[in-house]
């Protein structure tokens, strides 16, 4: 983002021309603490408006509107762009966070409380001055900052001569924009001989206002991208499979340094002896077809044996203690079955507290399933929605099947936005994957008998599985 800044020190000019040199009028009396107070908080809402607030709102309005509805793939002449956008939103938001950014840039001063984020010129430049004046402070700025950084170069490729008439014409263009009253023909005479001096002499240097704009561009999105590779990653919920949990339509932010950053290039990542914890939820590759990404819930770590008795988990021998929260309802309109009930219940696992559902409508698995044994460099995963999820219990034709650690993407963080059926819920907005559990919107009459089972919630060594015998 362009910003101007003062003039620079006299003292840079060559020094047969420093003594010379008029001085600038002296400032005049430093204005009353209230005004002072006022003319930051301007200043503040300034840069909050137009470079945060405006930009940041355009970036939602682009993702928003690009993103195809949920179960709906997308078609017609932005088909590619629409499923582009569904893949990276935070890529997509970040770029058009900064294309906003230009162009604002470009009509800067001539913003509402603009007069207050730019230092005011001298009173006595005309009007139709204060353009050049303002090009003239850039350039005098631009020049130094060659100057300082490239000196070598430019002791090497101009001779002493093309030097110091440089010094020379950007010491009179300082000269012209000191002298008091201000002379207009004199200054402009000035202005284009100074510009031309530096484009001709230092032009290999310079970067055009385009140029410095596409530079922010590239650097945000490869900025979005390094984020995305290493850092965090955002995900659409696209299946009732994590309910109550995740809801479809839930965009959330995962961590892929939880578990280790990820060696680009490759299927591995540093400290790959950091497995997840029972009871995390995880972005993964899915082992049958690495090209799709499922989210599920860890409940076995290596080496453990993994039962389950109508849905809930038994580790080693031992039954994950659980709680009676009450009815749940969900409605699927896409599904065979559209409207769902099912019986909800928090289950502690180690430090864990989460809910999990028993749908009803969805037929479910058998009374008894297993017994599974977790493999080395494996962890078992369950869906929240436990009669709703094809997890480690079904997969390889219902032998069972874990998520080798390389095929781990990361740990989930919150849902940052929730858009699903043409609709947005702002109260899933925050809301933690992991930590307290929420009741969405339509169910929180559930609330007092959830607070109460996290109240009476057992002590954390009646929480912890047994080692595998």
């Amino acid at each position: 983002m362009p910003t101007d800044q003062e003039t620079p020190d006299d003292a840079a000019q060559p020094a047969s021309r420093a003594a010379a040199a008029p001085t600038l009028p002296r400032p005049s009396a430093p204005p009353r603490a209230g005004t002072q107070v006022i003319a930051r908080a301007a200043r503040f809402a300034y840069w909050a408006i137009w470079f945060g607030a405006l930009p940041l709102a355009f970036a939602f309005l682009i993702v928003l509107g690009l993103s195809p509805a949920s179960g709906v793939e997308p078609a017609g002449a932005l088909a590619w762009l629409e499923s582009f956008v569904r893949e990276q939103p935070v890529p997509v938001a970040i770029g058009a966070f900064a294309l906003m950014n230009v162009a604002v840039g470009f009509v800067r001063r001539r913003l509402p409380l603009a007069g207050y984020a730019y230092p005011p010129l001298r009173e006595d430049i005309p009007e139709a001055m204060r353009g050049p004046f303002e090009r003239a402070t850039a350039l005098l700025d631009e020049a130094e900052l060659i100057l300082s950084t490239h000196t070598k170069a430019v002791t090497r490729d101009l001779t002493a001569r093309e030097r110091d008439q440089l010094k020379v014409d950007l010491g009179a263009l300082r000269d012209a924009m000191g002298r008091s009253p201000f002379e207009p023909d004199p200054f402009v005479d000035a202005l284009v001989k100074a510009d031309g001096e530096v484009d001709i002499r230092l032009g290999r240097w310079r970067k055009s206002e385009l140029r410095e704009y596409a530079e922010s561009i590239v650097v945000a999105v490869g900025v979005a991208l390094g984020l995305r590779t290493f850092v965090v990653e955002a995900f659409k919920i696209p299946s009732g499979s994590m309910i109550p949990t995740l809801q479809v339509g839930d965009h959330i932010f995962v961590n892929k340094l939880s578990y280790g950053p990820a060696i680009p290039f490759t299927s591995r990542r540093a400290w790959s002896q950091m497995p997840p914890d029972r009871g995390d939820v995880m972005v993964f590759q899915y082992p049958e077809k690495p090209e799709q990404d499922f989210i599920k819930r860890v409940v076995a770590l290596p080496g453990d044996k993994l039962e389950a008795r109508n849905g809930h988990p038994i580790i080693n021998g031992w039954e994950v203690p659980h709680c009676y929260v009450g009815v749940y309802s969900y409605d699927e309109p896409d599904a065979l079955v559209s409207h769902h009930d099912g019986d909800l219940f928090v289950e502690f696992l180690d430090d864990e507290a989460y809910l999990t559902l028993y749908d009803r409508a969805s037929g479910g698995y058998g009374e008894y399933q297993g017994p599974f044994v977790v493999k080395p460099g494996e962890v078992y995963v369950m869906g929240d929605n436990r009669n709703n999820s094809h997890d480690s219990r079904m997969w390889f034709g219902g032998a069972g099947g874990g998520v080798p650690f390389a095929n781990i993407r990361g740990r989930a963080l919150f849902v940052w936005l929730s858009y699903a059926d043409q609709h947005m819920d702002s109260t899933r907005l925050g809301a933690p994957v992991m930590g307290r559990p929420r009741l969405p919107r339509a169910m929180v009459g559930l609330e007092p008998a959830l607070t109460k089972c996290l109240r009476e919630r057992p002590p954390i060594d009646k929480t912890t599985p047994p080692r595998a015998q």
